[in-house]
């Protein structure tokens, strides 16, 4: 049994907390995929589920690696508390990022990207792999299913997004992208090929795992050592004082009544502002966490405060500023334009 999750946990090496997915809330969602799968007509593929630091599958492979920190709701929240982002909020959206991992596996299990359509509907699989993309939203050329507009980051997330919402149940992709052209035909195509395969064995069934949490000598710690490193504190618009004192100028407190911290706000707002802005700009999270961090450490020395009966402007307004932020880091590459 997986010892309790608390911070003392975190002086561990992680194969030593006896992590596994048998018995954990992720095993009926593990059961539930797999029973989407077989009723979509896909038999003959049987992928591995492991535990490991992130969602993934090595190229090539039909494993599918689940975030170890998802195996215990302890060990979610110490997630939340150290990382400030989680991918797998809840049973539905596990089961979201399972359907996208899903899809890698059919793709490699098929070679699917090796054939001639595929390329011309989703591109070059061997196209450069960044961790950073510029997506365009609300492009009608790609579905929409993980946050961040996942499928413009490479083909291989394309082909991988647009498997997910074929295979959703009760996912009315016809109608939903009968004005998406390009969307469309990817889906229909998504669908002829799973009907085609649906009961041919599978040309690769390699079930090499990478970092299987059973082989992680780094501990818990140093596990969320590096998920809270600072990927470094780029240069903000000139100004950025000015424009913060802007945003709370209008929303000060009436004479006589109490003050609100424009910091503390910031800082309580830090998780919900990480995922949203990251959901529909594609700012990646930590940079968004930083971001936050950067403005709140500012709005403090600055002294900035708002009237508590205004909360909900001042939510709506800094709101604005760092989705404005992460649009212009998005397209431009940084902040300052």
């Amino acid at each position: 049994m997986a010892e309790a999750f608390t911070e003392t946990a975190l002086g561990k090496p992680i194969r030593d907390l006896g992590l596994a997915i048998p018995g954990t809330p992720l095993e009926p969602l593990v059961d539930k995929l797999m029973s989407e799968v077989v009723a979509a007509g896909i038999r003959r593929v049987r992928p591995r589920f492991y535990l490991s630091t992130e969602w993934g599958v090595p190229q090539d492979t039909i494993a599918i690696a689940m975030p170890f920190y998802l195996a215990h709701p302890e060990l979610t929240d110490l997630h939340v508390r150290r990382a400030g982002h989680l991918e797998g909020e809840d049973a539905a959206d596990i089961l979201r990022y399972l359907r996208h991992e899903m899809g890698h596996v059919v793709g490699y299990a098929y070679q699917l990207y090796a054939e001639e359509r595929w390329t011309q509907l989703f591109g070059r699989f061997t196209k450069r792999y960044r961790e950073e993309y510029r997506p365009k939203p609300f492009s009608r050329k790609f579905v929409r299913h993980l946050p961040g507009w996942y499928a413009q980051k490479h083909p291989d997330e394309d082909w991988a997004e647009t498997f997910a919402v074929w295979l959703t149940p009760g996912s009315d992709w016809r109608s939903q992208y009968a004005e998406w052209p390009a969307a469309l035909a990817k889906l229909t195509y998504c669908d002829e090929e799973t009907t085609r395969i649906g009961d041919l064995e599978p040309l690769v069934t390699d079930e090499e795992r990478d970092e299987d949490v059973a082989d992680i000598a780094y501990t818990l710690g140093e596990f969320y050592r590096d998920q809270e490193d600072d990927p470094g504190e780029e240069a903000l618009p000139r100004g950025m004082d000015g424009t913060l004192r802007d945003v709370f100028a209008g929303l000060a407190p009436r004479a006589g009544e109490g003050q609100a911290s424009a910091a503390a706000l910031l800082r309580r707002l830090e998780r919900e502002l990480t995922a949203q802005v990251y959901r529909w700009t594609g700012h990646l999270p930590e940079r968004t966490r930083v971001l936050v961090r950067r403005l709140a450490r500012r709005a403090e020395e600055l002294a900035l405060t708002y009237g508590p009966e205004r909360e909900t402007a001042a939510v709506v307004a800094v709101t604005a500023l760092v989705a404005a932020l992460a649009a212009t880091h998005v397209t431009r590459g940084r902040y300052d334009p």
